[in-house]
């Protein structure tokens, strides 16, 4: 465990090619009026887990169906660009388009889920590891499996070849120079997740915890509730010991590749950074938290027990607030208020 303070808070944009996070959750709540799917998701008071301080769990399970607070990213740059064809988008706006991406996990069924609504095809590619099962999901939403490479990294570098050589629409949610106008996208979907949160909190947190992989989440999620708390809560991301790209690249003050073996929290085993998050969470997280494997798997059957089940990745920032060590560091007594999201389903 590993704690470092944001000595780049408020600054200057940390990378210049790259834009801040989109704050813009209004454009968000207005596509999805028009989705049947699209249901608020709840705000769990899970106070009774603590040792007295209030802490309030983000629910994302449930969101459209898909297990995952995900489906608000690439269905929603999907849906975006079906609306941007037409006023009144139907399952044949996108036909003859093909999205591709790389996922080992719900970014490419939120992919898929999307093409499929508005007409387009999509294809997914998949490291050797991931799971058959995995693999069923994603055909069963239509998607074309590729398996390609030994890790995420090969297969993305898989699917960025195949769009360039296929002409296809590369949607990954990461971003990295060159790269950043539908990732800018992508993220702004989050901020549904985020606008609701703010009003279905009592009150203001006093302390923010965000699990992060390439950082969309939480980079996103950041930059709106500094937008609508301002400074009052204190902002700690939580990302895998072994793989600390967000908090090392705060450290270096670029962005760095983090080298570090495999990790349970494989959602967030991510070693290198999203460009358009790293600038967000520079200038808006106060923290930069890592965590053991064994820190977090230790407290996902207490998180079970009280009818919070999930993943090591999606229960990180969760075992974060509940750590005895974080609390002492951060001085979590029976005044805290604390924000956690739970960011997918158990498998």
């Amino acid at each position: 465990m590993h704690i470092v303070t944001n000595a780049r808070r408020n600054q200057a944009k940390l990378m210049p090619e790259a834009p801040f996070p989109s704050t813009r959750a209004d454009r968000v709540e207005t596509l999805l009026d028009q989705c049947p799917m699209a249901a608020q998701t709840p705000l769990v008071d899970a106070s009774a887990m603590t040792d007295g301080m209030t802490l309030w769990v983000k629910d994302e399970r449930p969101r459209m169906g898909l297990g995952s607070f995900k489906a608000l990213g690439a269905a929603y740059v999907i849906a975006r660009q079906a609306a941007d064809v037409t006023s009144t988008p139907d399952a044949t706006t996108l036909t003859g388009r093909t999205f591709v991406t790389a996922s080992a996990g719900n970014h490419g069924l939120s992919l898929a889920a999307g093409a499929r609504v508005f007409g387009a095809r999509s294809v997914v590619y998949i490291a050797d590891t991931v799971p058959d099962s995995f693999e069923h999901r994603l055909q069963d939403y239509g998607a074309c499996v590729v398996r390609k490479g030994a890790d995420y990294a090969a297969s993305m570098e898989a699917a960025r070849a195949a769009a360039e050589d296929q002409g296809w629409t590369l949607l990954s949610d990461s971003s990295w120079k060159g790269y950043t106008d539908l990732p800018f996208v992508l993220m702004e979907g989050y901020l549904q997740m985020a606008a609701e949160a703010v009003a279905q909190c009592p009150a203001v947190p006093s302390h923010v915890f965000l699990q992060a992989g390439v950082g969309g989440l939480a980079g996103a999620v950041a930059a709106y509730l500094r937008q609508a708390w301002g400074d009052v809560p204190q902002i700690i991301v939580v990302e895998p010991e072994a793989a600390p790209a967000l908090q090392s690249s705060i450290v270096a003050g670029s962005c760095v590749f983090a080298e570090g073996p495999d990790s349970v929290m494989g959602r967030l085993d991510c070693k290198e950074p999203s460009l358009i998050a790293l600038n967000g969470l520079a200038r808006d997280a106060d923290h930069f938290l890592t965590l053991d494997d064994k820190d977090v798997t230790a407290l996902l059957p207490r998180m079970a027990a009280q009818g919070l089940a999930t993943t090591a990745s999606g229960g990180a920032g969760l075992a974060a607030a509940l750590h005895r060590d974080v609390s002492d560091m951060l001085g979590l007594d029976g005044t805290a208020q604390c924000l956690c999201f739970l960011s997918e389903v158990a498998e």
